[in-house]
């Protein structure tokens, strides 16, 4: 009995193998055939590589870059890409703690929030530079800007999603409100809290690049908008792909940090 169910355990996780290794396969396969349809369509001159740029074209580009201090500009934006995420996180994620802590607090500015949230950032700009400054301290400001909000709405959103009876139990037992944040609330909401951390990632690169279209003097949103004003196209697909990469990267980070998390729990 214990060999057959081994057996079957063996066969099942080398089911979720061969599943997980088709995913990653045809995930890879339309990685490929993007670039290559699209350095076929330029090569053939169906479209014009002069503003598509090609994929070759980037290749030649990211030398270039490579070989002029690219890296001052990846460091940069990373930095400021990264602190934006690190304080729009811990504080949106203390001011939830609060919401959730104070009834009367939720009520009243929970209509505030959403008003908030639907603002658009970049209408803060000039406001922005004003209140800390052109440079770095303005990108990080919109970069938390852009975070904060969607950090308190979604973790006070997984806080309220507590099951009511758990919480009347432990309230029956004795149970102050700290107990039941520390051993209830904030254990049961690390799922939705990773999700929140995951949104964040993409929020947090928006904002730094939103913040360097504004005003910057280095990192990638500088290079896509010189691109851009001189129609250095390659410099500005390449510039978007690093981006693209470096996101990645940071999004595959937080999912591993993700998975350790679940799997002591």
């Amino acid at each position: 009995m214990k060999k057959k169910l081994r057996s079957e355990r063996e066969k099942y996780l080398l089911s979720l193998k061969k599943q997980s290794t088709k995913v990653h396969a045809i995930r890879l396969a339309i990685l490929i055939g993007f670039f290559g349809l699209w350095q076929i369509l330029a090569y053939t001159e169906t479209i014009d590589d002069f503003i598509t740029s090609s994929p070759v074209r980037i290749v030649k580009m990211l030398r270039e870059l490579l070989s002029s201090g690219i890296f001052v500009h990846i460091a940069t934006t990373l930095y400021e890409c990264i602190l934006g995420f690190i304080i729009a996180t811990v504080v949106g994620s203390l001011i939830a703690v609060w919401l959730w802590w104070s009834e009367t607090a939720r009520r009243v500015l929970e209509p505030y929030l959403v008003v908030l949230n639907s603002l658009p950032k970049i209408a803060l700009g000039p406001v922005i530079i004003i209140w800390v400054g052109a440079g770095a301290k303005a990108i990080i400001m919109m970069t938390v800007l852009i975070c904060i909000i969607v950090t308190v709405i979604s973790v006070l959103s997984g806080f309220m999603e507590c099951d009511k009876d758990k919480i009347l139990l432990l309230r029956s037992m004795g149970a102050s409100k700290l107990q039941i944040l520390t051993k209830l609330i904030l254990p049961g909401s690390l799922p939705n809290f990773m999700s929140v951390i995951k949104i964040n990632v993409g929020l947090a690169w928006v904002g730094a690049i939103m913040g360097e279209y504004l005003v910057s003097s280095a990192g990638l949103g500088y290079l896509i908008i010189y691109g851009g004003q001189v129609f250095k196209l390659d410099l500005v697909m390449a510039s978007t792909l690093i981006l693209c990469l470096l996101a990645a990267l940071m999004y595959i980070v937080v999912a591993v940090i993700e998975k350790r998390i679940c799997r002591f729990r």
